[in-house]
């Protein structure tokens, strides 16, 4: 266990964030590879599309850490530090958090990345704009809605749809919105969303290839 990394301080997020972000902790300390993402959506959607693929990422010893929030990454990659020379670190960030990520990389002395390549090279990816916006241009917005009436939320979509906020705006943007609009939907569609991508073998590209570096 690395007793730098503790859940002191703002880690954003609920409590459930908060002990998601412990309960991986836990298991830190014997990880031949750890992956730090943002939130338990990302966790839950890395998680899925490795369990679809056969993968078992308890066996493997790879963990997935959600460090509540971008601003984080410096804190926990320098707690990471002394196990560096035997564990592999990966990550992955929504668009606009790239350049705190880049930051992160520099201070926990991961590397100083000047461009995207470089940070893949160092196991970090970047979603186009953000894992629900990735997975809604995978499956198309047909695809989703299929899924959102398989599990009874068609629906409460239809009438989100017609809100004079969101009336006649693109389908993928109130798709988009729709999915963030609820913490429990969120969730629950990260994982259904990324099971239908793998099925379809349209598992978006940051998700692929950070899957294949641990």
């Amino acid at each position: 266990m690395i007793a730098v990394v503790t859940l002191d301080g703002p880690l954003g997020g609920n409590a459930a964030s908060i002990q998601a972000t412990a309960h991986a902790l836990a298991k830190v300390g014997s990880a031949e590879a750890v992956v730090l993402v943002e939130g338990i959506s990302d966790q839950i959607a890395l998680a899925t599309a490795a369990v679809s693929r056969s993968r078992d990422l308890d066996a493997e010893r790879v963990v997935i850490v959600p460090i509540g929030g971008a601003h984080a990454i410096g804190r926990f990659l320098t707690g990471l530090g002394p196990l560096r020379t035997r564990v592999r670190l990966a990550g992955l960030c929504d668009l606009r958090e790239e350049e705190i990520f880049r930051r992160g990389l520099a201070m926990g002395r991961v590397g100083s990345p000047g461009t995207r390549t470089e940070m893949e090279r160092l196991g970090f990816y970047v979603c186009r704009d953000d894992l629900e916006e990735e997975l809604i241009r995978a499956l198309g917005v047909a695809a989703v809605e299929a899924i959102l009436d398989a599990h009874g939320d068609l629906r409460s979509f239809r009438s989100f749809q017609v809100q004079p906020a969101w009336r006649g705006r693109a389908p993928e943007a109130q798709l988009w919105r729709f999915l963030r609009s609820s913490s429990h939907r969120n969730l629950r569609y990260a994982r259904l969303l990324v099971e239908a991508a793998v099925d379809r073998g349209t598992l978006p590209r940051p998700l692929d290839a950070l899957l294949g570096s641990v």
